[in-house]
C-alpha cells in the first residue's frame, strides 16, 4: 500500500486558520485536538478541520502547504469553500497591486 500525505487546515477558536501536512490525518487532528503540541493550535482550542486534500508524494504537500500558508484569511476561506474562481479573482488583485 503507498503511502499518502494530506495537508489539512483547521478552524481555531478564536477563527483563525492554522495549515499543517501529515500522514495520519486522524492521529494529527486528535493531537491538535488533545494539546500534544505546545503550539499554536494548542492556545486556540477547539480546532475543527475544514479542509484536507491528499497528495501521492510528500514534496508535492509540503509546497501546497507552504502555498496555502502565505495565502490571505479570505483566499483560505475560498479553498476551504471550493471556490475556485474567487481563488484566482484574490490571486489576480494581489498581483495587480504588487506592479503597482
Amino acid at each position: 500500500m503507498k503511502k499518502s500525505f494530506c495537508v489539512y487546515i483547521l478552524l481555531c477558536r478564536d477563527k483563525s486558520y492554522y495549515t499543517g501536512v501529515t500522514s495520519n490525518l486522524e492521529q494529527r487532528q486528535y493531537k491538535h485536538q488533545n494539546s500534544f503540541y505546545d503550539s499554536y493550535t494548542s492556545k486556540r482550542l477547539p480546532v475543527k478541520l475544514v479542509f484536507s486534500q491528499e497528495f501521492a508524494n510528500f514534496e508535492e504537500a509540503v509546497n501546497s502547504e507552504k502555498q496555502i500558508k502565505g495565502w490571505s484569511k479570505a483566499k483560505k476561506a475560498a479553498l476551504i469553500s471550493g471556490d475556485f474562481d474567487l481563488i484566482h479573482e484574490l490571486a489576480k488583485c494581489r498581483n495587480e497591486s504588487k506592479s503597482r
